[in-house]
């Protein structure tokens, strides 16, 4: 049985508010040159990312007032739909390519990406279904096998748009989710084991990958070609000094730093608002994860509990993976930076699932 409703958590929902508004900001000030260049409108990407912030906020209002129970009749459907889109987008004529990937399928009035639909849909699917196996998530082919096999065709089919970052926050979301629901730590160690063998193997067997990676161990041994975007990114980072460059004057921004204003925002944030910018959008991150897991713990639901703590993980991974990338901590893979990056249905999905987290927070002990 619930608990009797409470507010929602106001101290996530001000931190969601200020990564939404500062992400805002730096996707004119990172985009604005580019867009003036390519479509003669310094205002082309931010007004899309507003656009899209507003659906997400829009978004986010109805999740927190949809009782997160009717998650689970809509979940199967859902998911369901999600895995066809999956393999729609890898058709000819149906997905969208660009910079070699086919990750969107053109709607006309926008690209939408099936991968976020998914990562979302599963993470309510894991979470419905482990919060049933009680005392059979020790065992490994009841309560763990039947949710590896489904998200490793989810993965599967992401890495073959291909986008192996994306995959890798797909899993571990799901990995972290098993060790919550108390999965024996003999199981979670193999799976380590086995994901970091499949990784990889996903970066062997891809040429553009091994690239990535050696550039990764030695980006000044090509720095004109696979070690140019982290050189790049370093040199925007450094440059930035403790206060930055001020706002709109990174120099970077003029045609040097690829994906300035998707996957390496963070690096234009670092010009631009120095040490002390980056690291206060690193402490909003914190505290988002904080309250997130703080949620998922005082959850009475063991439903609630891991939804809350699947969502809140895979936002964290993603934002680690991106800030890794950026400072040259981990190879080159595509993945944005939550709420920060411009990127519509990322956003839209992110947003989304802070909506279910704050409808969560309704139901929490106050302890």
């Amino acid at each position: 049985m619930r608990l009797k409703k409470r507010p929602p958590d106001f101290v996530l929902f001000l931190t969601v508010l200020m990564l939404l508004s500062i992400g805002l900001v730096m996707v004119f000030s990172a985009s604005e040159y580019v867009t003036m260049v390519r479509y003669g409108d310094s205002f082309y990407f931010f007004k899309r990312q507003l656009l899209w912030a507003l659906l997400g906020l829009t978004t986010m209002f109805v999740m927190m007032h949809i009782d997160y129970y009717k998650l689970k009749r809509w979940v199967g459907p859902i998911t369901i739909a999600g895995f066809v889109l999956l393999i729609a987008v890898l058709l000819p004529g149906v997905g969208r390519s660009a910079n070699g990937a086919q990750r969107w399928i053109n709607l006309g009035f926008m690209s939408f990406s099936p991968a976020e639909l998914v990562k979302l849909c599963l993470i309510i699917f894991v979470a419905f279904g482990l919060s049933k196996k009680g005392e059979e998530i020790q065992s490994f082919w009841h309560g763990l096998a039947p949710y590896l096999a489904v998200m490793g065709l989810a993965a599967g089919l992401i890495l073959l748009q291909p986008d192996l970052g994306t995959a890798v926050v797909l899993s571990g979301t799901i990995f972290i989710m098993f060790f919550v629901a108390g999965a024996r730590l003999s199981h979670l160690g193999g799976l380590v084991g086995a994901g970091l063998v499949a990784v990889a193997l996903a970066i062997y067997f891809e040429p553009y990958r091994l690239r990535r990676f050696f550039a990764f161990l030695d980006p000044e041994k090509d720095p004109q070609g696979t070690g140019y975007h982290i050189i790049q990114s370093l040199y925007a980072l450094g440059s930035g000094g403790l206060f930055g460059l001020g706002l709109g004057q990174s120099k970077q921004k003029f045609l040097y730093l690829p994906e300035n204003h998707t996957d390496f925002i963070f690096a234009i944030v670092g010009e631009e608002l120095g040490f002390i910018g980056a690291t206060l959008i690193i402490l909003l991150f914190i505290m988002l994860v904080w309250r997130g897991l703080k949620i998922a713990v005082t959850s009475p639901d063991p439903f609630a509990s891991l939804l809350a703590a699947g969502i809140t993980s895979g936002i964290a991974l993603q934002a680690i993976i991106n800030m890794g990338v950026v400072t040259g901590s981990m190879p080159v893979t595509g993945v944005p930076l939550p709420f920060i990056s411009f990127g519509g249905t990322s956003l839209l999905f992110t947003l989304a699932g802070i909506g279910i987290i704050l409808n969560i927070s309704k139901y929490t002990t106050p302890r």
